[in-house]
């Protein structure tokens, strides 16, 4: 008696592995990819001018003894004490505290004695910076740039042309059915918009509009 089995069948040759265990990739490959690279970065670029971050709705500017928790509301006056991220606009009226985030860190975001107009989300006796206006006319956005996250699959159709395109007017015409009024931009989310707007009684809420036109209240920080 024995351990040993026989098995029956057909004894066919096995190839042997190209040398190193990897599959050569053809010259052509190589060539086309080298070709096709500068133009998905030239697709990258074009998207980045094409989709970007939503324009905020302008504001003009409000006398600073008139500041009331707001969403989305601008000041404009004189640099009169600056405090690293934080700097004091007075006007006729009296002085706000602004605060600018990580792009002001180290206090060089602005000068001492410099016009500045300043909007943004004003509670807690802070105005939370949102765009900034420089007395020569250069403006620039502070915080994050809105969209989806940054190496998600939102954000890749994003920046390739193919995430859906908030229609603006249309999603402010959502939030008026909605009941509200004084529909101001005030940045993008991933899938949303970001938006301040006065009830029937003028009390002022933060809304999430999104883009299939849904409105629900912001949860406040």
């Amino acid at each position: 008696m024995t351990d040993h089995k026989t098995i029956e069948g057909t004894a066919t040759e096995v190839p042997s592995p190209a040398p190193g265990g990897a599959k050569r990739i053809p010259a052509r490959t190589w060539v086309i990819g080298a070709l096709a690279l500068p133009l998905a970065f030239g697709a990258v670029g074009m998207s980045l001018a094409r989709n970007g971050t939503v324009t905020t709705t302008p504001l003009a500017p409000v006398a600073i003894q008139a500041l009331a928790p707001s969403g989305a509301t601008a000041i404009k006056g004189e640099v009169a004490e600056i405090f690293g991220n934080k700097f004091v606009v007075q006007d006729p009226t009296g002085r706000a505290l602004v605060e600018t985030g990580r792009e002001g860190e180290g206090g060089r975001l602005v000068a001492k004695g410099e016009a500045v107009t300043v909007q943004g989300r004003f509670e807690n006796g802070f105005l939370h910076a949102r765009v900034l206006t420089h007395g020569d006319g250069r403006s620039q956005t502070l915080g994050p740039a809105g969209g989806p996250p940054f190496g998600s699959l939102d954000w890749a159709k994003d920046r390739i042309g193919l995430a859906p395109t908030p229609d603006v007017p249309a999603l402010t015409a959502a939030v008026k059915a909605a009941g509200y009024d004084d529909v101001r931009v005030t940045g993008r989310g991933p899938r949303h918009l970001e938006v301040a707007a006065r009830d029937k009684d003028g009390t002022d809420h933060t809304l999430h509009v999104g883009f299939d036109g849904q409105v629900r209240e912001r949860p406040r920080p």
